[in-house]
């Protein structure tokens, strides 16, 4: 329990329904189609379209999105792949022959095709109650009518400006009176409003044929991409089989490849062989093996990963506990290890919704259009953020993640579910781009191995191994960060806060729901 003497506040608590997310117009927006008959699908797709209108820097229909779940709150857990391709056009000697020794970070070559809004129409055809128009009409509002902008979105956006100045549909939406809006201010979309009704009545036609992908494609074509309708045209999500591995008596599942869900297993693997409920949650010590079970897995990860077909030996390799015996013997208690590659993480943003409704469907659901503002490209005739996930691609025909036509890019944004005895247990996610392997481990710590409860786990102080330094959170103590020290860690304070999360555990023999959301986003959990 929290001393409530201190900042912070209590989990959310209630018995038919609850939603979490980063923003509070998406939280609300999801209860309100909850109270309405809609179901926890029907709340996820309308808090994730809320989202791409109020909190643009994260998320949008430019962007990609999973989504893992359970009906009634059983297993089997039911994945979704939303992720966009590459256009057909994307080959390593195109690029190359561009003069491109890498994917650029920005710009059209970086953009892969959206893959979220069929994602969204394939959900809410097969699994949910009200139908688009319902679910889609409070982001309309607030596209067209306008939102208050909160106060961690106006510090994103802010920071954003100097980029949102190169691309002239960017700055004509996103830099009203060429700058970026500040918290309390009111921003408007009405091109977006216009292209959510056309989703709306038309579903993913309306976006992904006539005239809205015309525009699109237009728009990279002009500035020198490879994109054509058809790319578009051919875009379809994909159920999947989740990968998962045992932890404290618990089953946490996670996508497979082309997601780098995997990763997060790996660590818990590593993890699940020390006694972490015996240290102190932010001392030394816990902190060092979590760094390290990082830094072997996310080596893993770099080497390993990509669009890999669902029988690939490499999954099953990876997740062995043979493997991550050998990996734990690597790493010692009292030092870091030296001779390990950096593994070149980087933070970016997200969106990440949790719903639990009264039927105890659990859906886990994650929208991205990966860095902030995505390619940094919008489209202004339909208001349009077009993501940089292709960003993520290698150049190097040999490598699992290499470009090639069709191909998904490895991707960051990974929602969790946690089950136990055939049961949904905990629809969770952390954002934060490469972070988001270590918030998964770390939360998933926080709560089975020092028995926080949800939110208690999510405001947890955190550390992030990135640039070969470990970066801590002001949270973490004095005396924590001299003990990394002495095992050889350079610490660094972190200039800015480490992802953000949301969870939402149920009890089925109390018939209660427990939500958090983190302090670290303007988002909360709420339930009735």
């Amino acid at each position: 329990m929290r001393n409530f003497q201190l900042p912070g506040r209590s989990p959310a608590r209630a018995t038919e329904a609850m939603a979490a997310t980063s923003h509070p117009l998406s939280t609300l927006a999801a209860l309100e189609i909850l109270r309405a008959g809609g179901n926890a699908v029907d709340a996820a797709i309308c808090a994730a379209a809320v989202q791409g209108v109020v909190e643009p820097q994260s998320t949008g229909i430019g962007g990609d999105c999973f989504v893992l779940m359970c009906l009634a709150g059983q297993e089997p857990v039911i994945a979704l792949n939303g992720s966009g391709r590459a256009p057909a056009g994307a080959t390593i000697d195109a690029y190359r022959g561009m003069g491109l020794e890498a994917v650029p970070t920005y710009g059209p070559h970086a953009v892969t095709i959206p893959g979220a809004v069929d994602a969204w129409c394939r959900l809410s055809a097969d699994h949910g109650r009200l139908g688009l128009a319902a679910v889609l009409a409070p982001a309309i509002h607030y596209a067209e009518n306008g939102y208050v902008v909160q106060d961690r979105v106006a510090h994103d956006w802010a920071e954003t400006a100097a980029r949102l100045a190169q691309d002239e549909g960017s700055a004509a939406i996103f830099l009203p009176d060429g700058r970026a809006p500040k918290a309390g201010e009111v921003h408007r979309q009405p091109a977006l409003g216009q292209t959510l009704r056309r989703i709306a009545e038309q579903g993913r036609a309306g976006f992904y044929e006539g005239p809205v992908a015309e525009a699109l494609v237009a728009r990279l074509q002009a500035l020198g991409g490879v994109h054509q309708l058809a790319d578009f045209a051919a875009t379809c999500a994909d159920y999947v089989t989740p990968v998962a591995a045992p932890y404290r008596g618990y089953m946490i599942h996670q996508m497979p490849p082309n997601n780098q869900g995997l990763t997060a297993l790996l660590m818990l693997n590593i993890l699940s062989g020390f006694a972490l409920s015996d240290l102190a949650p932010l001392g030394a010590e816990r902190l060092h093996l979590e760094i390290e079970a990082g830094r072997l897995a996310y080596r893993d990860r770099n080497d390993c990963l990509g669009d890999l077909p669902p029988d690939d030996a490499t999954i099953a390799a990876l997740l062995s506990p043979a493997r991550a015996e050998r990996l734990r013997t690597a790493l010692r208690a009292d030092r870091a290890m030296t001779g390990l590659p950096d593994p070149g993480l980087a933070k970016t943003d997200t969106v990440y919704i949790s719903i639990v409704d009264a039927d105890r469907n659990a859906v886990s659901f994650i929208n991205s259009t990966y860095h902030a503002f995505g390619s940094g490209i919008t489209c202004a005739q339909t208001g349009v953020v077009l993501q940089n996930r292709g960003a993520s691609f290698k150049l190097d025909a040999g490598h699992p993640n290499a470009l090639a036509p069709g191909k998904r890019p490895m991707h960051t944004i990974m929602p969790g579910m946690v089950t136990k005895d055939g049961r949904a247990i905990m629809p969770f996610g952390v954002m934060g781009g490469d972070y988001q392997p270590f918030g998964h481990a770390h939360l998933l710590g926080n709560l089975l191995d020092h028995g926080m409860d949800v939110q208690e786990a999510l405001d947890c102080a955190r550390v992030f191994y990135r640039n070969g330094e470990v970066q801590a959170e002001h949270g973490v103590p004095l005396d924590s960060i001299a003990g990394l020290q002495a095992r050889g860690h350079k610490v660094s304070v972190a200039t800015e806060p480490h992802g953000g999360g949301q969870a939402i555990w149920i009890d089925w023999e109390a018939g209660t729901l427990t939500g958090g959301s983190d302090p670290r986003k303007d988002g909360l959990a709420l339930g009735y």
